[in-house]
């Protein structure tokens, strides 16, 4: 996908930010901690980078699942899979 530097980072802080808001809510991280693992999950990419923003194919709510379940969670807790609307009232 080819998009701004600004359409990017846009992006970038708005997943940062759903990311740790899931990892305070659902994790059990404090904001500090949260916010570290979202700049880490969601490190910046140069735009020559060859598939800058791959990570954007899945929502936030999904890596931050994958990262406090398990790749199991869809199946061990399928009520998880969907995201709360306070989570989708983030934007």
């Amino acid at each position: 996908m080819t998009w701004t530097e600004a359409e990017y980072d846009g992006y970038l802080q708005a997943e940062r930010r759903r990311y740790a808001w899931v990892m305070r809510h659902y994790g059990g991280l404090d904001p500090e901690e949260a916010q570290a693992a979202a700049v880490e999950w969601y490190a910046y990419e140069p735009a020559e980078a060859t598939f800058r923003g791959l990570v954007f194919h899945d929502e936030a709510w999904h890596w931050a699942m994958l990262a406090i379940h398990g790749q199991d969670y869809v199946v061990e807790q399928p009520e998880l899979v969907q995201p709360p609307a306070q989570y989708d009232a983030l934007d």
